[in-house]
């Protein structure tokens, strides 16, 4: 990890004193020293003094400019979980305004979950909810783990391994879509550093091995863009070069299967200027220079990004005929690209509420619209964790913009279509669509949306909403509202469809609708799966929200036990009347009530005789996190945990059932793993790649390759091992080639 400076209180005192009222400073020594006195006794994982953290999360707030009550929230933001202190003597040293900042910031502890997973989920959407209170929330919480993203060194591994996904998939997304640049590029390279060390310091080094060349051809594009502006005759200007961050030029690698080679625009050159005039300027300075690169151009000034960046991009062939990036934009803009919605507190403290930039104004809208969304999905959400995966869904995921012919700008996930934008403008013209327009031409509902499509929404007083939309829409907002509208109007269709499903499930298991489907059954069945009503039940499973063969089971539920039984008892006396002896398998204590399934060497919970097979998409090995489920006819489907069927799998409503392996060492060497590698297409590579297979499996069971349009090897792998441990040891042996780029496990 790199070294970063700490910190000292005096420093962050010295800070704060620099642009915050007395007042407020008098509140900010008191909050250090009632921090320091709190946490006087307490170390962190490292061993050093615990008052350390809050003094370096205070400082990062200090450096954002932030007002007096969130750089007191800073130094307290530990001591209601970590102290006895509660919220209301935050309330009565201070004020309600850092009590609230606080307890947004502070874990749900009081409440152990059964699930890890569950309380993970619920404080995120704690946290997430208090921040829609209050913005400053969530910046304290990105200060925060920006420290501890600094200092994971401490921790164990599997851990480190843990924040850091946890910090990319969710904290980076959030500073990005509030603009927060300065965090979200290093919490991004933070995370890449732990979770693909050898990519990070394979760029690291490459990028420090080509730094003088770049420098110098950085130094020569400056001195001439300098001289450009000289002769416009502008003030105030400020031209420098910048490095790319070490995660975007991984993306790079990754997504667009490039080489290091390939990748030119390692560093952009910047430019600030007083005024908008003036960057337009620039531009055509640039331009009249170097020739523009066709379709490289990207006017972010006129069409802001939606967490408030503005900036004019280009790129032009640059003094060493290499493309080179410029970007150019206001010294204001420049503030909320890097401080996004926290620079609202700086102009707040220099020029008060009434004279703000209007670019700091702008990006308080676009955070407002980010809070809107949360609230949205917090409102359909069936619990925390539906609630964390719409997030991620609709929030934190790339993005397509879409005009009304009125001209208004509309921010969808990409892959979105005509009737997520519907929704998106109003409900009633979703649920009143008919048809759609783009560009002026007739598409389809389920059309994919491009960047800078005109979409016309078709709308007709008599339209209503059909089943088939759910497939069509890709926000959770028009699902839910699909679905709420479908629940209410066709509800007595709904019931008679259920019971008419119910009824066929039942027939389909060899059973008598008749003796199963009365009103005090169906009635108890809904209070065991916790559906509400009679009549709740029924409508759930017509429009479905609740499995057919799930109800119809736990109806038959005690019929098929006794049946069971009935068999086992006739088993057994058959045996006896033919004189054979019967073998009672040794009890296990309930605990551990587990069977090893002898095909595939794992251990379900709960469930017996049931065919188990390991899935081929994620490929699971011995060692691996695994759960599964139950697919109908196939017996129990055994996933790695981080395989996306599972997640599909939890939204179409299946059950996951507790899986784990029998022996983690494995009992058998032909385990199949299937493995994607990227390399550099340098002579003798697939015989290397060969190589290092061979020399740790004596199972190949299948090699292809192939050379990218970006230049680069990618070869698919599959081969037999025992157990993870031996994967983990095959994939390091693979990365250690200084050719091969990385080595991942292939989910197909």
């Amino acid at each position: 990890m790199p070294k970063y400076h700490e910190y000292t209180a005096n420093q962050v005192l010295d800070m704060v004193k620099g642009y915050l009222p007395d007042d407020q400073v008098v509140q900010v020594q008191a909050a250090y020293d009632w921090a320091k006195n709190l946490h006087a006794k307490q170390r962190r994982h490292s061993g050093e003094p615990y008052i350390i953290h809050p003094i370096q999360v205070a400082g990062i707030l200090a450096e954002l400019k932030m007002d007096g009550p969130t750089i007191v929230a800073g130094f307290l933001h530990d001591i209601v979980e970590d102290t006895p202190v509660s919220l209301e003597d935050v309330t009565e040293h201070f004020d309600p305004v850092v009590a609230r900042i606080v307890d947004g910031v502070t874990k749900i502890s009081k409440i152990k979950y059964q699930d890890s997973k569950v309380q993970l989920a619920e404080n995120h959407r704690k946290l997430l909810l208090a921040m829609a209170k209050d913005i400053r929330v969530i910046i304290v919480k990105l200060a925060d783990r920006l420290h501890n993203m600094r200092t994971l060194d401490a921790l164990r591994p599997e851990k480190q391994r843990r924040i850091a996904h946890e910090t990319l998939s969710i904290y980076a997304p959030l500073a990005d879509r509030l603009g927060i640049s300065a965090i979200k590029w290093e919490l991004e390279d933070l995370s890449l550093a732990v979770l693909e060390p050898d990519a990070y310091h394979k760029i690291a080094g490459l990028m420090d091995m080509k730094r003088d060349e770049r420098i110098k051809s950085i130094q020569v594009a400056v001195d001439k863009i300098e001289d450009s502006i000289h002769e416009l005759g502008l003030e105030n200007v400020v031209v420098y070069g910048r490095p790319k961050h070490i995660y975007s030029i991984y993306r790079k690698l990754v997504d667009k299967h490039k080489s290091f080679g390939e990748i030119y625009d390692l560093s952009a050159i910047r430019v600030l200027t007083n005024s908008i005039p003036d960057t337009y300027a620039v531009l055509g300075a640039i331009h009249a220079h170097w020739t523009p690169i066709p379709g490289r151009f990207k006017d972010y000034i006129a069409l802001p990004k939606p967490n408030g960046y503005q900036s004019l991009h280009t790129t032009v062939i640059g003094p060493s005929g290499r493309p080179l990036e410029v970007q150019i934009r206001t010294h204001a803009m420049h503030q909320v690209a890097e401080y996004g919605v926290a620079a609202h507190w700086a102009y707040k403290q220099h020029h008060g509420t009434s004279n703000q930039s209007a670019d700091v104004e702008d990006q308080n809208e676009r955070a407002l619209n980010v809070i809107q969304g949360i609230l949205e999905l917090q409102e359909s959400a069936t619990d925390a964790q539906d609630f964390m995966d719409s997030v991620q869904a609709d929030l934190f995921v790339d993005r397509v913009y879409a005009f009304s012919p009125a001209g208004d700008v509309y921010e969808l996930p990409k892959g979105a279509g005509p009737l997520d934008m519907a929704f998106a403008i109003h409900s009633n013209v979703g649920i009143k669509t008919t048809g759609a327009k783009a560009n002026g031409r007739i598409v389809p509902l389920d059309y994919k949306i491009q960047n800078g499509d005109i979409m016309e929404i078709l709308t007709s007083s008599n339209a209503t909403p059909s089943r088939d939309w759910l497939d069509l829409v890709s926000t959770r907002k028009a699902r839910h509202k699909i679905k709420h509208f479908l629940k209410t109007q066709d509800r007595e269709d709904n019931i008679q469809n259920g019971l008419d499903a119910i009824s066929q499930a039942l027939i389909d298991a060899h059973f008598n609708p008749a003796d199963f489907l009365t009103d005090d059954q169906i009635t108890a069945v809904a209070e065991a799966m916790q559906a509400g009503t009679r009549e709740d039940l029924l409508a759930a499973v017509g429009y479905g929200d609740i499995s057919r063969l799930g109800v119809a089971k736990e109806l038959t539920r005690h019929v098929r036990e006794q049946q069971e039984a009935a068999q086992a008892e006739e088993l057994q006396k058959s045996m006896l009347e033919n004189g054979q002896a019967i073998k009672k398998e040794p009890q296990v204590p309930k605990q551990k009530a587990r069977d090893r399934d002898k095909q595939s060497d794992v251990v379900i919970a709960g469930v017996d005789n049931l065919l188990v097979r390991l899935s081929g998409c994620c490929t699971p090995v011995p060692g691996d996190p695994v759960t599964g489920y139950i697919s109908q006819g196939r017996g129990i489907a055994v996933h790695r945990f981080d395989c996306p069927n599972i997640h599909a799998a939890q939204q179409n409503g299946r059950r996951l059932v507790d899986v784990v392996w029998a022996d983690e060492n494995g009992q058998r060497p032909d385990y199949t793993a299937d493995l994607t590698i990227h390399a550099e297409n340098e002579p003798g590579i697939l015989n290397a790649i060969l190589r290092s297979l061979n020399a740790r499996t004596r199972f190949i069971k299948g090699i292809n390759g192939h050379v990218t349009k970006g230049g680069m090897v990618q070869v698919q792998a599959s081969i037999g091992v025992s157990n993870v441990a031996q994967l983990n040891g095959i994939i390091d042996s693979l990365s250690s080639d200084r050719s091969v780029y990385d080595v991942k496990r292939t989910i197909h």
